[in-house]
């Protein structure tokens, strides 16, 4: 099948977020999406030390106005190592803390809650631009 010519092929980011023994809260920097419609978002926790530790991961939308991040998808407190995925489209099916039917906007980042007690956090987290 030939790619349209409308559309760019979907695109891989890389890596936008390194987690390196993190102990706080950490985002993204400011991403800027010039036409594209989703996103899939790759998180790779490969090591949680600490007393219960957690690693929320949120997708945010920059409002100019305001000139604040608000959250288009959150997900659940992860605990485990392993590999998770949020993705936000338009028109998919919506399921809590995994996906949100949405456009992407223009300007957006990831932000990272750690929770628990001491909490140190390594892995990686990356992204796809999908049209």
């Amino acid at each position: 099948m030939q790619q349209s010519p409308y559309y760019p092929p979907n695109t891989s980011l890389g890596e936008i977020v390194t987690l390196n023994g993190t102990t706080s809260n950490i985002s993204s920097a400011t991403m800027v999406n010039g036409f594209f419609r989703g996103l899939s978002v790759f998180v790779n926790l490969t090591a949680l030390t600490g007393t219960s530790p957690t690693v929320t991961v949120s997708l945010e939308a920059y409002d100019p106005v305001s000139k604040e991040f608000v959250a288009l998808l959150t997900s659940s407190a992860l605990a485990a190592t392993g590999v998770s995925m949020l993705q936000l489209y338009p028109g998919i099916a919506v399921t809590a803390n995994e996906s949100a039917s949405a456009v992407l906007p223009n300007q957006w980042r990831i932000a990272v809650t750690l929770g628990g007690t001491t909490p140190a956090v390594t892995g990686s987290i990356s992204a796809n631009y999908q049209n």
